[in-house]
């Protein structure tokens, strides 16, 4: 059977799922991998585990179809920073991972300087540690001599496609795609190029650095030691932007949002680059060979994040599907809001030095409270997001695609329509970040004709009606703000 093989590479887990012509999820290869804590704030993977679980997840799924895929389309988590020796293919460190905050004190300096303007009206970004830039920098610092390796190019730096690509070819290839790039901070989000004057401001060399290919494209071939034969590599695109195609949202003003780890919400804005006033950043998208999209973007660091916490933090549920029942158990939180900034607010707020706070708990809040206070605070987080993307754009969002294994709880799907107080269209196929891979990279091989071949994949299974009023609504979300703001700022030195 002739199918396209997404790699899904996550901040949790490596997964592989096989895709027909009909955009159907035909087998998925899925493995956990370890995340390192070593110190408050920080959040590391290894980088040689995600490779080890990424190719054998892989050669599960085409072991399970019993044939070679015609292409591989990546995509992966972005943002984390991956440091290697070009010699050795050896990583210098583990992966600083998205989440990781140990760099926002470096942010601070730089704001501090006022170079910050420049940055943001370059990338589209916010200056924050959220982004790869000043990771980079700080790897650079640990490592012996890492400035002067750097500069020798004796090192390489890339985000988890770079890194993949790396392996897959044996180390031939050092690339990545310009949606990747653009969470750099290095890369200038009009010409989506790396911008010489960016470099410098981070003291980054552009010996370390990737070249810049189309995210759908045949850019090489997987070396034959890993599944017998070389495979097409035709589509990369971070997680985000994946997604956002996979739910064939391909006109201005279509949005998405996934619930994963995170949540993030994207905005198809066409053919030009736009630049938030409402403290969301300017993404791109993605480039084919017809045309460059680019896109507004807003960013949860912490959704699927805070049931894993309720899960293994508190023990207040045994597996993460056990939080809808729980939460339907009451019919409100009873005035419980539960803000979950563990590692700072992400947009429209942008406070790295926000942190958790539970408020509203009297002898009567039980773990069902709290249970539906953190499924509420996913959905409140994601209609700020909405807020402020409807500003930007100067109309309001009339409908949202969602996706991500979150979205299979229905409580919390209803909870999004009724505080964001629009539809809510959930996909019959969810894995919308695997498919937006493989249509990618389907496009660039012609396993699909076109833009209108890739969204006949997409078909709705169920769509959730607001139900609360406007006035109910807006008094909630006050409430969630007053929580919000009670939260900022906490974990200033």
């Amino acid at each position: 059977m002739t199918y396209i093989l997404a790699i899904d590479q996550g901040t949790t887990s490596s997964r592989a799922i096989a895709f027909n012509h009909d955009g159907k999820a035909l087998i998925t290869a899925q493995r956990e991998f370890t995340q390192h804590f070593p110190h408050p704030g920080w959040v590391e993977h290894d980088a040689l585990e995600i490779w080890e679980t990424q190719l054998a997840v892989a050669r599960e799924a085409i072991d399970r179809m019993g044939s070679l895929p015609a292409a591989i389309g990546i995509t992966n988590q972005r943002e984390t920073t991956v440091l290697w020796d070009r010699a050795t293919g050896m990583p210098l460190a583990r992966a600083i991972v998205w989440q990781d905050r140990r760099t926002v004190s470096a942010c601070e300096q730089i704001r501090a300087s006022g170079a910050h303007h420049a940055i943001e009206r370059k990338t589209g970004l916010v200056l924050d540690a959220y982004f790869s830039a000043t990771k980079i920098a700080w790897l650079l610092e640990q490592i012996p001599e890492g400035w002067a390796r750097a500069e020798a190019g004796e090192l390489a730096f890339g985000t988890i496609d770079s890194w993949l690509v790396w392996k897959l070819t044996a180390g031939r290839l050092h690339l990545t795609d310009p949606s990747n790039a653009s969470r750099t901070l290095l890369m200038h989000l009009s010409t989506a190029q790396w911008d010489e004057s960016l470099l410098a401001t981070f003291g980054i060399p552009s010996a370390l650095l990737p070249t810049i290919v189309p995210s759908s494209g045949i850019v090489g071939e997987t070396d034959p030691q890993w599944f017998g034969k070389p495979i097409p590599i035709a589509g990369i695109a971070g997680d985000q932007q994946a997604a956002t195609f996979g739910q064939a949202c391909f006109s201005p003003g279509q949005a998405k949002n996934t619930y994963g780890t995170g949540c993030f919400m994207l905005m198809n804005t066409g053919g030009a680059p736009t630049f938030s006033s409402n403290k969301l950043i300017g993404t791109l998208g993605w480039q084919t060979r017809a045309e460059t999209v680019w896109c507004l973007e807003g960013s949860v660091f912490m959704a699927g994040a805070t049931v894993q916490w309720l899960r293994d933090g508190l023990r207040l549920i045994e597996r993460a599907s056990d939080i809808e029942p729980l939460a339907a158990s009451v019919l409100d939180t009873a005035d419980v809001w539960l803000v979950p900034a563990f590692a700072g607010l992400g947009a429209p707020d942008w406070d790295g030095h926000a942190r958790g706070l539970m408020i509203g708990m009297t002898r009567g809040t039980t773990r069902a409270h709290i249970a539906r206070a953190a499924l509420e605070s996913i959905a409140l987080q994601s209609a700020d997001l909405m807020t402020a993307m409807a500003r930007d754009a100067g109309k309001p969002v009339t409908e949202l695609r969602v996706d991500g294994g979150a979205t299979q709880n229905n409580l919390l799907m209803q909870m999004q329509a009724d505080i964001a107080g629009i539809p809510v269209l959930r996909p019959a196929m969810t894995e919308t970040t695997a498919f937006g891979a493989a249509a990618l990279a389907g496009l660039a091989i012609n396993f699909w004709s076109g833009l209108e071949a890739v969204a006949q994949c997409w078909k709705l299974d169920q769509r959730f009606e607001p139900r609360w009023s406007d006035s109910r609504r807006d008094t909630h979300r006050e409430r969630w703000r007053a929580a919000v703001d009670r939260s900022r700022d906490w974990a200033r030195s």
